[in-house]
């Protein structure tokens, strides 16, 4: 089963940090996948996808210690500027979740953020490439991965 036949049982999707560097980077092993996850998503208004201002925070580190604004930039616009895909913000209850997964799974602060900013926005999906993250049983976890 390919990741589109997964995709599509779900209208609700949260994207973690790595598939969004994936796409923008144009990665080696996981731009081609990343690509068509972003197409499907972008092509078809019955999905959303989404993330949480983490992603941006994690994505932005490098490139702006590299000095490499082309990189900044592309990351600013697709994060905030893209069609089918919103960029949520880190509130109370997202983090009272996200104490509860940290609390419940032993994950690490970011990933348990990103993962309550999944539920708590009514997320199905999440996709990351974090195998570890495959324990959570709140919303259904695919890593990229597996997809190769």
């Amino acid at each position: 089963m390919g990741v589109k036949s997964v995709i599509e049982k779900h209208k609700r999707i949260m994207i973690d940090t790595a598939p969004i560097i994936y796409f923008i980077e144009e990665h080696k092993d996981f731009g081609k996948i990343t690509d068509e996850l972003f197409k499907l998503i972008r092509d078809n208004p019955d999905y959303h996808a989404f993330s949480s201002v983490i992603t941006l925070i994690e994505v932005l580190a490098q490139p702006l210690k590299s000095l490499r604004e082309d990189i900044v930039g592309k990351y600013r616009n697709f994060l905030l500027h893209s069609s089918n895909f919103t960029l949520y913000s880190i509130d109370p209850i997202i983090t009272e979740k996200a104490a509860e997964l940290r609390a419940q799974y032993g994950i690490k602060i970011p990933d348990a953020i990103q993962l309550a900013a999944g539920i708590e926005n009514n997320g199905t999906l999440f996709i990351t490439n974090d195998k570890d993250l495959k324990k959570i049983e709140e919303i259904e976890i695919i890593v990229l991965e597996n997809y190769l």
